[in-house]
């Protein structure tokens, strides 16, 4: 339900954009009474949400009371859970990190061992903060596999064993989990950070698997069912050959991940298990590495031509393990899509490599706290709880 013009959810939204940073300007800026702005504005500070200080400039008489967030009685935890890391940023009210860390970590440990690190981290991190346990509000958590998002249930994850449709919210008590999948958070990080004036951005995150991450209007969307973007399963012509452990075959992963690079590798005489490790052979000048990379870049490609023509983004941002290597990753993706996408698609679109690298997740998924605490429907209810 979209609230009322002026509810206190809307009055936040313009505190915390700047927007308006005084009563008079909220007044001016909704139209409402200064009565009712009063009311609103004295509801938030009520419950902790803002505050008002004697710190703006004086035009004659009494300077005015200046509205902002009111961050020190708020935290929120992005947490990064890759298949063999845990990375978890502590951050406040306004987006700043109060503390973070990194962690080697199992995700094939299962979902006990795992989320009770995540517990134990988190309260570390509230400590070193010098915040309780009380000011967490929400918990956001971008997780290697496709997630139902409604619920927060990983759905059938290939490098999560165990994680089937696990209720990863219940977990945590006193306290909102959002959980989504990684590359969704990836993209919101990266979209709020690097890209925050584009309206349309694709996300590829090139890693073991391949993945896509869509913001749509400046939103994540997610389709029906929380599996928009999951390129990675879409086939490649010509490769039927190359079979997927999602148990098709030609898929855009299997000829053109990390692990199917290092496969074709390993066949040609080239000793390698990862992404990680082709990386390493790139940078280190492996010929046929480079020439690998360049063709995975050029397969990829093919497949983000099809979404340019479709989606029509602004900005093709890649990331993930290979992203490390992008100078010959991109020259791939970008040959391809000039040469497949019309001339319109293409004329003002960006394709570049990550900003935010190893931080795009954690820090994507405590925005996605943050943005879904400080959204008018939550502050609403907050209110009128």
């Amino acid at each position: 339900m979209t609230p009322a013009p002026g509810s206190p959810g809307d009055v936040l939204t313009l505190i915390s954009a700047g927007s308006a940073t005084t009563r008079s300007d909220l007044a001016r800026v909704t139209g409402l009474a200064r009565s009712t702005i009063s009311q609103r504005v004295d509801a938030l500070i009520e419950r902790g949400l803002v505050e008002e200080t004697e710190s703006g400039e004086s035009t004659g008489g009494r300077p005015p009371r200046q509205l902002r967030l009111h961050t020190e009685e708020h935290a929120f935890a992005g947490v990064d859970l890759g298949a063999t890391h845990c990375r978890i940023a502590l951050m406040d009210m306004t987006g700043v990190v109060l503390a973070q860390c990194e962690d080697p970590l199992l995700i094939s440990e299962g979902p006990e061992k795992v989320l009770a690190h995540v517990d134990g981290r988190i309260d570390r991190l509230l400590a070193a903060a010098g915040r309780p346990r009380a000011a967490l509000r929400v918990i956001g958590m971008g997780v290697p596999g496709p997630v139902e998002f409604a619920t927060g249930r990983p759905n059938n994850p290939p490098i999560m064993p165990g994680w089937n449709e696990y209720p990863i919210p219940e977990y945590f008590s006193g306290v909102d989990v959002l959980v989504d999948n990684d590359v969704n958070v990836m993209a919101l990080g990266e979209h709020r950070n690097a890209f925050p004036a584009a309206r349309h951005l694709l996300f590829v995150k090139v890693g073991t698997g391949i993945g896509c991450g869509i913001v749509a209007e400046g939103k994540l969307h997610r389709g029906a069912q929380g599996s928009a973007g999951d390129i990675g399963h879409i086939r490649v012509s010509g490769h039927e050959e190359s079979g997927c452990r999602c148990g098709n075959s030609a898929c855009l992963e299997a000829v053109a991940g990390g692990a199917a690079v290092a496969r074709r590798l390993t066949e040609l005489g080239v000793p390698a298990e990862t992404g990680a490790d082709v990386v390493a052979l790139v940078q280190a000048g492996n010929t046929q590495a480079l020439r690998l990379v360049r063709e995975a870049g050029r397969l990829i490609g093919e497949v983000l031509a099809s979404l340019v023509n479709f989606f029509n983004p602004e900005a093709i941002v890649i990331g993930g393990a290979l992203s490390r290597v992008h100078e010959h990753l991109l020259a791939g993706v970008r040959e391809t899509i000039y040469r497949r996408s019309l001339p319109l698609a293409t004329h003002h679109l960006s394709i570049v490599p990550s900003r935010m690298g190893v931080d795009a997740a954690a820090w994507g998924a405590g925005i996605l706290a943050i943005e879904h605490y400080l959204s008018p429907d939550n502050i609403n209810k907050i209110v009128t709880a």
